[in-house]
């Protein structure tokens, strides 16, 4: 996939949300206004020295004047959060790509079920903003305390039923009791820890395909990422042959032979770097596409090759 162009922006907010949590607010430096996006896209946020992550956009679809993300501390992660919390100030200037959208609302859907857990709540904020005409919703916020609850007063003032659910004060989602009978035309929506995913996907098993949507922030480790068995890809636009040895990711190799893909989350639940396959057979870990899009296309990051593969590269 081509890199993504990027638009220069300025923080023009940063505000502390919950523990751990910090809110950034951008306005675009040489534009009037971002570009317009549905509820549930995504940005890649670039940072002075190259880096990227992609971020939920959780404002308004409505106003594109900003944009608007909500970053979790990570202190096992790769440095980013907490750059994004220490470092980035009010003034700076980061880069933001155009918004990508893979986790938006059902148009058909006439009643809407969002169950958010911790950070899993910012994408379901801009989908509430988002809600197709004559449908309903009500959303569902898992947390272990209240001190980690993000955005309790716009929360509060949602036109849609919110439940707030705190652990430590005893107040569990029953998952099961709330998903196990839903009535004809809904659709259920759920971003949170892989716990909460897995109750959503057990209690949703029998619905009919498409009105079960998830998304997840935790992806495949580096170090299973990188274990596997080795295999090989043409790269047909390059007319390269390349082997991927069973310590290595495809990203890895196309980036140690600068065949410029771009990446961000590294762990296959971003997007950013789907590459089309031509022909052959994939072994898919990522989290983020679909099955039907899995026919066609593969996450470099942590998905392998059965064989030979012929990528669009």
């Amino acid at each position: 996939m081509a890199p993504r162009l990027l638009i220069a922006a300025r923080v023009v907010e940063a505000v502390r949300e919950a523990d751990d949590v910090r809110s950034l607010r951008f306005v675009p430096v040489h534009r009037p206004r971002f570009p317009s996006f549905p509820g549930g896209a995504h940005t890649i946020l670039q940072l002075a020295d190259g880096t990227r992550r992609s971020y939920s956009l959780c404002g308004d679809p409505h106003d594109t004047s900003t944009y608007q993300i909500a970053v979790l501390r990570e202190p096992d992660g790769r440095g980013a959060s907490r750059r994004l919390h220490d470092e980035v100030q009010v003034g700076d200037h980061l880069y933001l790509s155009y918004p990508q959208d893979a986790f938006g609302l059902d148009p058909e859907a006439r009643r809407h079920i969002l169950v958010a857990g911790g950070i899993g709540i910012t994408p379901l904020l801009s989908m509430v903003c988002d809600l197709p005409p004559q449908s309903t919703a009500e959303l569902h916020y898992c947390v272990r305390s209240r001190s980690r609850a993000a955005f309790l007063e716009r929360l509060a003032a949602l036109p849609v039923d919110v439940h707030l659910h705190v652990a430590d004060e005893g107040r569990r989602l029953d998952v099961a009791a709330l998903l196990g009978v839903t009535a004809p035309g809904t659709s259920v929506y759920c971003c949170g820890p892989q716990r909460l995913i897995s109750a959503v996907r057990a209690s949703t098993a029998g619905r009919p395909p498409g009105t079960v949507h998830i998304e997840s922030f935790t992806g495949l480790s580096s170090e299973r990422a990188r274990q596997g068995e080795p295999f090989e890809v043409d790269l047909t636009l390059t007319q390269r042959r390349l082997g991927v040895p069973a310590d290595q990711t495809l990203l890895d190799v196309l980036r140690e032979v600068g065949v410029p893909v771009d990446a961000s989350c590294e762990g296959g639940i971003c997007r950013t770097c789907v590459v089309d396959i031509v022909e052959g057979e994939a072994i898919h870990r990522d989290t983020c596409l679909s099955e039907q899009e899995r026919q066609g296309a593969l996450t470099a990051c942590v998905s392998r090759g059965r064989g030979l593969l012929r990528l669009l590269l």
